[in-house]
Parts: structure tokens; C-alpha cells; sequence
């Protein structure tokens, strides 16, 4: 009986994948045009690609390894406090901070990973979801540490890269934010496209085959799930760094939720419905608490009720349908 080997892998239909369409080249002009044409929502924007690379980081381990999660606002909490301890410390460096914070929430994504994979979704559920309050309480309790319920203040950045200061207008934190979202979002889909997002594919349709076909599942789910991490911390992170401040409740469940939410809009398993969820729902957010800040719940429900009923797959999976058919009739 022959051992499975990648040496007869045929990574054609990966290469082909992998290469960017037109339609994505221009999807990332949209930022750049949002930034002449709404210049004074410049930090509502900023809020925007936070909340779309921290989507990011959840569906690379819902999305492609299956992985339900709860609270993987711990993530994104871990990275804001951490790139505002590092800043009070005299780590104030912009890009620095982001390192070192995406390092150690890796480190916490590493260490709970391991309990995280001891059970099936349910248990994931409430694993992530105990996780995520323990440090939620243990923010509160440390105030000399995280300043409690009042939060971490006092936090300075220094210039991106020694030269762009943060203004008050927003200019620097939004084309930092954008630049970083991109550079992530590159080194994700070329992760997603490889050998390695293929067996993670292969691991969230059918988890017991993938053992035979010579795949470490354990390794490849606990690699995906650090690497969800340090994306989720590097988020937390870009949001201290542009308000200079950390509220607790980057910790809270209701972030979590909303992240859950975000994805099921957008469609979870092709990176772009991360984005698309997040600019839908932070719009929507924005304009019915405009103009209802008691009942934007109750257009956002309906909302969402109506993306489950006529678009299963979310505005991704709409989208797909929508292109498969304007070809098939062009056929």
C-alpha cells in the first residue's frame, strides 16, 4: 500500500485560482475612492476596515477550517491592550505595535487552540465563548494594569514609519488602515490558494477523511487558528492605535456576535464576504441608528432575515449566483 505524497500534486487549478480578476483590482479602488468622496467620515471608514480585518481573522477559521467561534473578541481585545501597554511602555512605534501585538495574541490563539480542538462545534462554542469572558473579567479586575471599566488611557503613537503623524482629521490612521488591510488580506489569499487552505477545505467538509489522505489535522487546525489570532490582535491593535485609547469593551461578547453577524451577511469561505459584510452592516449600522438610535435593531433583524431567506450564502453567494447566470445566458 502506497503512502499518500504531495509529489504527484498538481498545483495547476491553485495557480489559476489564486490570480486576481478585474472585478477584485477593482474592488480595492473603492477605498481609495472613498477617501476623496466622503472626507469627512474619514474615522467611520477607519472603523470600517478595522471591523473587516477583524472579519478577516474569523472567517480564515470559520470560513475554511470550520472552526465556530464565540469569542474571538479575546483576540482582538489581547492585541488593543497590548499595543496600548506596549505604546505606554515606550513601544510607540505604529508598526512595531502591530508586531508585537499580532505576536502575542498568536501566543494566547496557540495556547487555547489546544482546548479549543478537544471537542466538536458545540464545545468549540463554549470554550471560545469562556475564554473570551475570563479575560473580559480579568480586564476589569486589573485597573492599575487596563484602567477597568474606565479604560487605558494616555496611549501616544509616534509617525507611521517615522514620517506620517495621526491627525485629527483621520488622513494618516485611514491610508494606514487601508494599507494594512491590504497587505493582510494579499498574504491571506495566497495562504487560502495554497496547499495548505486546500487541506483546510478538505478538513471542514469531512474531517475523518482527511487523516487517511496523509493531512495533520490537529497541526493544520491549531497553524489556522494561531494565524486567526495574530489577524484578530493585529485589528485590536490598528483600533488603539488610531483612537489612542482601549475601551473594555473590545473584550465584549456583543463584539463577537456582531462578527458572527457580519459573516453570515457577507458569506463565510472566500475572504471578499468578510469585507462586503462589514462595509453592509457598518453602513447600515451607521444610518438606522441615525435615524432611529432606539429601533436600528429592528431594521438591521429584518435585514438580516432577508439575506438568510433569499441569499443563503450571504451577498458572496448571491453575487456568484448572479455572475454564473449573466455567463450562462451570454452562452
Amino acid at each position: 500500500m502506497q503512502t499518500p505524497s504531495c509529489a504527484g500534486f498538481d498545483a495547476g487549478p491553485l495557480r489559476h485560482a489564486a490570480r486576481w480578476q478585474p472585478a477584485e483590482y477593482a474592488f480595492w479602488l473603492l477605498p481609495i475612492a472613498a477617501y476623496f468622496v466622503f472626507p469627512e467620515d474619514l474615522s467611520l471608514l477607519s472603523q470600517i476596515v478595522i471591523t473587516a480585518l477583524f472579519a478577516l481573522s474569523l472567517d480564515l477559521i470559520l470560513g475554511y477550517a470550520g472552526i465556530v467561534s464565540l469569542g474571538h473578541a479575546a483576540f482582538f481585545g489581547v492585541g488593543a491592550y497590548a499595543a496600548g501597554l506596549l505604546a505606554q511602555h515606550g513601544w510607540s512605534d505604529p508598526v512595531l505595535g502591530l508586531l508585537g501585538a499580532g505576536l502575542i495574541a498568536g501566543l494566547i490563539g496557540f495556547m487555547t487552540s489546544f482546548l479549543v480542538l478537544r471537542g466538536a462545534d458545540l464545545t468549540r462554542l463554549m470554550v471560545t465563548l469562556g475564554v473570551s469572558l475570563m479575560l473580559f473579567e480579568a480586564a476589569n479586575k486589573l485597573t492599575h494594569i487596563t484602567g477597568g471599566m474606565d479604560g487605558l488611557q494616555g496611549v501616544e503613537m509616534k509617525p507611521v514609519l517615522g514620517l506620517f503623524a495621526f491627525d485629527l482629521y483621520g488622513k494618516t490612521a485611514y491610508i494606514y488602515c487601508v494599507a494594512v488591510l491590504f497587505v493582510l488580506f494579499w498574504l491571506a489569499r495566497r495562504i487560502v490558494h495554497s496547499p495548505f487552505g486546500l487541506s483546510l477545505r478538505g478538513i471542514r467538509q469531512n474531517v475523518f477523511r482527511m487523516p487517511a489522505l496523509g493531512t495533520p489535522v490537529n497541526a493544520r487546525l491549531i497553524g489556522v487558528y494561531t494565524l486567526g489570532a495574530v489577524y484578530a490582535g493585529i485589528a485590536g491593535a490598528l483600533l488603539t492605535q488610531t483612537t489612542q485609547f482601549v475601551s473594555i469593551d473590545v473584550l465584549s461578547f456583543n463584539r463577537s456576535a456582531e462578527l458572527l453577524l457580519i459573516l453570515v451577511l457577507g458569506g463565510t469561505g472566500s475572504l471578499y464576504g468578510a469585507l462586503l459584510g462589514t462595509v453592509v452592516f457598518m453602513t447600515a449600522h451607521h444610518l438606522l441608528s441615525g435615524i432611529n438610535p432606539q429601533y436600528w435593531q429592528f431594521w438591521l433583524g429584518i435585514l438580516l432575515i432577508f439575506v438568510v431567506l433569499f441569499a443563503r450564502d450571504g451577498i458572496m453567494g448571491a453575487l456568484r449566483t448572479l455572475s454564473r447566470r449573466i455567463k450562462g445566458g451570454r452562452a
